[in-house]
């Protein structure tokens, strides 16, 4: 009898750079990798959309790591049905409680005020005026998690998994995924990258690579471009503070509560140390973001030999003079009446909720004052808008000039950039089969596609949504 062969279907991260979702079906299981949220403006009706699978169905989710766009449509997937394991790597398995009370409870706040809001102004939204997820289904997901370890195989009937170290943020992975058996039908070997990390970044250990595979699965987020020289972010992050500072304006700087809130402070508590900024209050307005510095100090075993130096050395880079932790709301209001310059680091790192918006409501008019953005901002978001130009932003229903001024650092990103993403594919003993690129705006994949094309010319794919393909 011919063998199935097993089927790999994009259900979201395709030709969009979040809400990455894909479903792998064997001979006998069947697994999600990943289950995220679409933030991208022109994406996230489909939030709100029943799933094209039945969740009851699946046996088991494989979770490359904690961000929202990779994980936050768990809750609503295990309130339709699924009731299986959802194994990732046990830092990431502390962050997503974190993560996903944290969006409930945006997602919350933010419909009871859009509801209001539009009742008033007497018209409904795009969007039902209700949470898409709750706490209580937040709560749901947890008793699932379960933990495998870097190198650890674990087997759902005919498909087997390995979590690789990916470089990206805390705890997360890359997933080597051999389908099928070797003794009857024998086996093919997928590579889903996640989120591929750079390296040489601080805190965190570089991300693994492969050198054998049948297929792969790799995002290409930067796939266009080459960030800052890492050794230009401290000069780029002082310039920017210093000019601030002298016009007599704060720093506003949208940031993503894992991984990128450490780095800066990382960079932020050297600059100090070497007295190359002045003495600034500087406040972490996240809740979530706090949080998630704790799981970092917890997992010290992730990190690199030269933060690990500097815990030896009691050089805690997530603890300095003028360092202050926002937990509650009164104390956010109070970064209001701060007289002076200040550092301000708040969520969301896209803009599309959280404190942020509203210390943009207070900045972004100010000439004197300056939005750093320091992560990647995808099509749609408020972010990208303001990154864009935008003369005026529309922020809790009212529009507000943009006078201040806008800047941008790349060299933060914990994604690979062009040359990364090339060295990692470039990797492989021989070409594969098949290299999907996934988790990238289409021109920005379709450019990547072209560079790798020398090697894996036969085989590389942008998939569009929902497309199903065989792997023979």
């Amino acid at each position: 009898m011919p063998r199935t062969p097993a089927r790999l279907r994009f259900l979201g991260g395709a030709r969009q750079v979040t809400g990455s979702c894909a479903l792998l079906e064997s001979a006998k299981a069947r697994v999600l990798v990943d289950c995220g949220l679409h933030q991208e403006r022109p994406h996230q009706e489909k939030n709100w959309r029943p799933f094209p699978f039945d969740p009851s169905g699946l046996d088991a989710v494989f979770l490359t790591h904690a961000h929202l766009d990779h994980s936050g449509l768990l809750p609503k997937l295990v309130r339709d049905g699924f009731s299986g394991q959802i194994l990732t790597t046990p830092a990431s398995a502390e962050i997503v409680p974190i993560v996903l009370h944290d969006s409930a409870r945006i997602q919350e706040e933010d419909a009871a005020f859009k509801k209001k809001r539009h009742q008033k102004e007497g018209r409904r939204g795009r969007f039902p005026e209700e949470p898409l997820y709750t706490t209580h289904d937040v709560d749901a997901v947890l008793p699932l998690l379960d933990t495998v370890g870097y190198g650890e195989p674990v087997e759902f009937e005919d498909i087997t998994a390995t979590f690789h170290d990916a470089g990206h943020i805390l705890g997360s992975a890359m997933i080597e995924v051999q389908t099928g058996r070797p003794d009857d039908t024998g086996t093919r070997t997928t590579i889903f990258s996640g989120d591929i990390g750079q390296s040489d970044r601080p805190l965190l250990r570089d991300p693994s690579f492969f050198r054998e595979a049948d297929y792969a699965v790799m995002e290409g987020t930067y796939g266009d471009r080459s960030h800052e020289d890492r050794d230009l972010i401290d000069n780029l992050l002082a310039e920017v503070i210093n000019r601030t500072v002298a016009d007599g304006g704060n720093i506003l700087i949208p940031t993503f509560a894992i991984d990128r809130a450490q780095e800066i402070m990382f960079f932020l508590s050297r600059l100090a140390e070497e007295k190359r900024i002045p003495k600034l209050l500087t406040f972490l307005d996240s809740p979530m973001a706090v949080e998630v510095t704790a799981v970092y100090e917890r997992h010290r075993e992730a990190f690199d030999e030269e933060t690990k130096a500097l815990f030896r050395a009691n050089r805690d880079p997530f603890r300095f003079p003028g360092l202050k932790y926002i937990r509650t709301g009164e104390e956010s209001k109070a970064i209001n009446s701060i007289k002076g310059s200040c550092i301000i680091m708040a969520g969301s790192g896209m803009c599309t909720g959280g404190r942020i918006k509203h210390h943009l409501a207070r900045n972004i008019s100010r000439p004197e004052s300056t939005v750093l953005f320091v992560g990647y901002q995808a099509q749609g978001t408020l972010g990208r808008i303001i990154l864009d130009g935008a003369k005026e932003v529309r922020i809790f229903g009212k529009n507000h000039p943009v006078r201040a001024r806008i800047r941008q650092i790349q060299g933060f990103s914990a994604h690979a950039d062009r040359p990364a993403l090339l060295r990692w594919a470039g990797h492989f003993a021989k070409p594969l089969r098949r290299l999907f690129l996934n988790h990238g705006d289409p021109d920005v994949l379709d450019s990547l596609a072209a560079a790798l094309g020398p090697r894996h010319a036969q085989g590389i794919i942008v998939p569009a949504p929902g497309e199903t393909f065989a792997l023979h």
